[in-house]
């Protein structure tokens, strides 16, 4: 008996086709929702780095911002230093303090800002640091203000911090000349005595700098510079007798970790004082025993054996524009001790004869500050073996020391030239004297964590 037949249902012929187009659509929708993963994740990696650019941004603008206040204050202060009579516009004072808000800065389409600004105390004296604090704040869509604080000390500058400085040129044509410093207040307390340059007292701390470009224009020749020396990037040449270096270089050499290169000239302006007494004729004292007295004269000119003695504290300014002040013959400005002058000069000077006698052991206690506006230089002439003591500050001015003598303070000037011997002993007390200096930062910290911030947040918002 044949074995029974089995047989299958017909197969329809788009069944098949069907099951294929089945799996097809399983595995289209596999990778449709791996596509969407991913590109979800991309999308959302996207929109964080977006906003991590943006946060990012926000924090760099407030920095910005927050650095802007800071500079709103320090101009401020340097409006105060400069006389303006409403230093603190726009501000709002009280108990010695002073705020600001600053509004409306538009950082970008979409990002604007607004700075708070705390400063204190509204009239430093001259020993006193203001501090200033700065709060930014960046806002933009989407996303809470990133804020910025930071917190920075002013301090005032010196135009002296270095004996020496000529802005164009420096030259010695003595074959003796000499630098060397002392420190007239070495316990930095003005209330005790002052102590005079001594050989014993001398020390090789000090600086001479010039921004002159090439060496003619600063020619050491035989200089013995006891100290530093500082150039904009030009290392000056030293005759064979000449050095730069500490007590005991040899002689021709410049050791190299006392030059830098790191020089810039920054000596502004400075316009007279106003005011004073108008003088027609000079007597043979000037102002009153421990009292401050303030004066002017076009010209102050000495002859043959005149003098002039200072009395108390005097401040003289001196109009002309063509010759201030000359002292020729056997003529003489004395300061005795317990005086002082600061002199104002908007013209030429010549001081011979028997010079400027600056009775004191602080050189401070004699100031010559130029003012002048003319378009020519002027010309500062300090002639004579006689000692001279003082501070002067003339960085539009050619100063010539003429003589064997001693100077001892400061000097600034645009050119400034040796012509004989004269030892100059540079006074380092004189770089805490900040006469006319405008404020800068002294150092300043971001106040990131709430602890810091602490001080001050009640202060911004009083």
């Amino acid at each position: 008996m044949p074995a029974p037949r089995i047989q299958f249902p017909p197969t329809t012929p788009g069944a098949h086709f069907a099951r294929r187009r089945g799996g097809v659509l399983i595995v289209a929708l596999l990778v449709s929702a791996i596509l969407a993963l991913v590109l979800g994740s991309y999308l959302s990696l996207n929109l964080g780095t977006a906003r991590l650019a943006q946060r990012t941004f926000d924090r760099g603008a407030a920095f910005h911002l927050a650095e802007a206040g800071l500079e709103e204050g320090l101009w401020t202060y340097n409006r105060l230093l400069n006389g303006h009579p409403e230093p603190w516009s726009g501000w709002r004072t009280s108990g010695g303090s002073a705020w600001r808000r600053l509004e409306g800065f538009t950082l970008s389409h979409t990002t604007s800002g607004d700075v708070k600004i705390y400063a204190s105390p509204l009239q430093p004296t001259e020993s006193t640091n203001p501090i200033l604090v700065s709060l930014a704040s960046v806002r933009s869509p989407g996303g809470a203000p990133v804020t910025q604080m930071i917190e920075t000390t002013l301090k005032r500058r010196s135009f002296f911090a270095a004996g020496l400085v000529a802005r164009d040129s420096l030259v010695f044509r003595g074959r003796n000349t000499t630098f060397d410093s002392w420190n007239s207040d070495p316990d930095s307390d003005p209330a005790t005595p002052a102590l005079p340059y001594q050989p014993g007292r001398a020390t090789d701390t000090g600086s001479v700098a010039t921004g002159a470009l090439d060496n003619p224009n600063a020619a050491l020749n035989q200089a013995r510079i006891h100290g530093y020396f500082h150039t904009s990037g030009l290392t000056p040449d030293v005759g064979s007798g000449g050095f730069i270096g500490p007590f005991g270089v040899a002689p021709g050499t410049i050791d190299p970790a006392r030059l830098s290169f790191n020089f810039s000239a920054d000596f502004p302006a400075i316009p007279p004082p106003a005011g004073g007494t108008l003088l027609a004729s000079f007597g043979p004292t000037l102002g009153t025993l421990d009292a401050a007295t303030s004066w002017r004269s076009p010209a102050l000119q000495l002859s043959g054996s005149a003098t002039l003695t200072i009395l108390g504290d005097v401040t003289l300014v001196l109009t002309e524009p063509t010759l201030s002040l000359r002292l020729t013959g056997n003529a003489a400005i004395i300061v005795p001790p317990g005086s002082s002058l600061t002199l104002y000069v908007a013209g030429d000077v010549a001081i011979g004869g028997r010079g400027l006698l600056n009775q004191n052991p602080s050189p401070a206690s004699f100031q010559l500050w130029s003012t002048e506006v003319r378009s020519g230089l002027q010309t500062i002439q300090i002639f004579g073996n006689g000692a001279l003591s003082g501070v002067l500050y003339a960085p539009e001015a050619e100063v010539t020391v003429v003589g064997n003598g001693d100077v001892a303070g400061a000097i600034v000037a645009r050119r400034l030239t040796f012509t004989g011997n004269a030892a100059f002993h540079y006074d380092l007390a004189l770089a805490r004297l900040h006469r006319h200096a405008p404020y800068r930062a002294d150092g300043w910290r971001t106040l990131d964590t709430p602890e810091a911030r602490a001080r001050w947040l009640p202060l911004l918002d009083p």
